[in-house]
């Protein structure tokens, strides 16, 4: 339950800051430039982000800076199982909207994890230590426990909720990138 109420309160957040789009836009900037700035960005080649809803972190940012750099960009579809594959996306790649509302890529090459250096972790509620509240699927959880590489979130300080009990089966990101 308290997982649920700290997931209300980092959507009520999300939006608040979503109603303010100069404030939002400039925390934006300053994350993705600290992202840009990064080892992680800077020695990956395959990145995988999500397509954002129009209240989270706009990661569309990210896609064209990598494009701009010649690296694969990934994007996720959510399948059976709870299970997370990832797919390579180009300029003229198709999206549809899932079940949940997000937009998935539409007949674009899987990745296997193995080839991804870098996964950008969306998530609600956040700690220092990496560990999220995402909508309460448990699907990066998954990818997590298996994935190898590098993972990080980019995290706006309204996001960021450190008294909350961590499960077992509840898996912290590398790195975050607040502002």
């Amino acid at each position: 339950m308290e997982k649920e109420r700290l997931r209300k309160l980092g959507l009520a957040n999300l939006k608040w800051l979503h109603e303010h789009p100069i404030l939002k836009e400039q925390k934006e900037q300053e994350i993705s430039q600290a992202l840009f700035n990064d080892p992680y960005w800077q020695n990956a080649e395959t990145i995988a982000i999500t397509k954002p809803l129009d209240f989270e972190f706009n990661t569309h940012l990210l896609l064209e800076k990598g494009w701009l750099e010649g690296k694969n960009m990934l994007m996720p579809i959510a399948g059976s199982k709870r299970q997370l594959t990832f797919h390579s996306v180009t300029t003229d790649t198709k999206f549809k909207k899932s079940a949940f509302g997000v937009a998935e890529p539409i007949s674009a090459p899987v990745v296997s994890a193995e080839k991804i250096d870098l996964v950008v972790v969306p998530g609600i509620v956040f700690t220092h230590e990496g560990f999220r509240i995402g909508f309460g699927g448990g699907f990066y959880d998954r990818f997590l426990q298996q994935y190898k590489g590098e993972s990080c979130s980019l995290v706006f300080s309204e996001q960021m909720q450190e008294h909350w009990q961590v499960e077992t089966f509840d898996l912290p990101v590398k790195r975050l990138f607040i502002s």
